[in-house]
């Protein structure tokens, strides 16, 4: 322990500038400003803007979006279909992320009960889980 300890500032520091993040649920109203967030980020070289091709805005177009910003940071945007299995298709896109941010789900719907809207949203979290594990 004394040696992980001991080498985590060094692992830090080499490491400052050169992480890469993937916003899982990038293309929607949290996932937008949350991947602009990092593609801001002096310490996020590479971004990868994950979504379903159901989103309203497409990934690729956030990605298009983030890529005018004047940072170093690489972004580019994957879309799936929500009859795909992430787990094998998702494989560029989560390989060798050092973060994985993941504000994806649905909203609410009018009348519909909290119970069943976690329900819902719990099997979204368990598929990109299984899918980075």
């Amino acid at each position: 322990q004394a040696i992980l300890k001991h080498s985590r500032p060094f692992l830090c520091a080499a490491m400052a500038g050169n992480f890469k993040v993937c916003v899982v649920g990038g293309a929607g109203g949290i996932g937008q400003p949350l991947s602009m967030l990092m593609a801001m980020d002096p310490n996020v070289s590479e971004l990868c803007v994950y979504d379903l091709t159901l989103a309203m805005v497409p990934a690729e177009g956030v990605a298009a979006d983030l890529s005018h910003l004047n940072m170093k940071c690489k972004v580019k945007g994957y879309a799936f279909d929500k009859d795909d299995k992430a787990i094998e298709k998702a494989g560029e896109c989560l390989t060798g992320c050092h973060l994985v941010l993941v504000p994806a789900g649905v909203p609410r719907k009018p009348g519909q009960d909290r119970k069943d809207l976690l329900k819902t949203n719990a099997g979204i979290a368990k598929n990109i889980v299984k899918t980075n594990a």
